[in-house]
């Protein structure tokens, strides 16, 4: 008799760790114990752009959060957030030891003293680009190629357009000929920003 297989499990684990006020790194994995062979063929960036956007529905929010936090006083940070689930154990936990073996706060050890810095633009403070892919070899190996194969879809369209016009030399006047090349070079360098 065969054994029955194991439930499928996976989860997104993260830890933020606070670095300055107002900003922390964070680091996390998502642990499965089913396709762990897909790994192997879909490069790692791929499944970053699905797992940031994930955690970036909660970046603002927790941006936000910690400002209140500062506001209410770190030992009342319950009156400021709302944590009614199983999932959030870990941050009463958490604020539960911060506030037993560090008043509530993380000791800066003097290096950092007053208020938070002022919250950023929305999009400066989701801005994937520096926050991520410049620090991340495969995500940035990935734009990198992907902005070489821009340029060369837009040379070849140029070129296509400009074979095309030849070809057509007998049936289209030279005026919309010219016009198809200008929109062609003019559409595609907006194209690449």
């Amino acid at each position: 008799m065969q054994k029955p297989s194991p439930q499928k499990k996976f989860a997104l684990i993260f830890v933020c760790v606070p670095v300055s006020p107002g900003k922390s790194r964070l680091i996390w994995c998502f642990p499965r114990n089913f396709g762990l062979w897909i790994d192997k063929i879909v490069p790692r960036w791929i499944f970053h752009v699905g797992q940031n956007l994930i955690l970036d529905s909660d970046l603002y929010l927790l941006h936000v959060e910690e400002h209140k936090i500062m506001d209410i006083g770190p030992k009342n940070w319950q009156k400021a957030c709302f944590v009614p689930t199983k999932s959030d154990a870990l941050v009463i936990g958490y604020r539960k030891w911060l506030k037993k073996y560090a008043g509530g706060q993380v000791d800066w050890r003097g290096k950092y003293s007053g208020p938070l810095p002022p919250t950023p633009p929305r999009e400066q403070l989701m801005d994937r680009y520096w926050s991520h892919v410049v620090n991340c070899q495969s995500c940035n190996s990935a734009y990198k190629s992907l902005n070489v194969v821009e340029v060369m879809l837009q040379i070849i369209s140029v070129a296509s357009i400009g074979i095309v016009a030849i070809m057509k030399q007998g049936t289209v006047s030279v005026a919309t000929r010219n016009s198809m090349v200008a929109f062609a070079v003019h559409h595609s360098h907006c194209l690449g920003g």
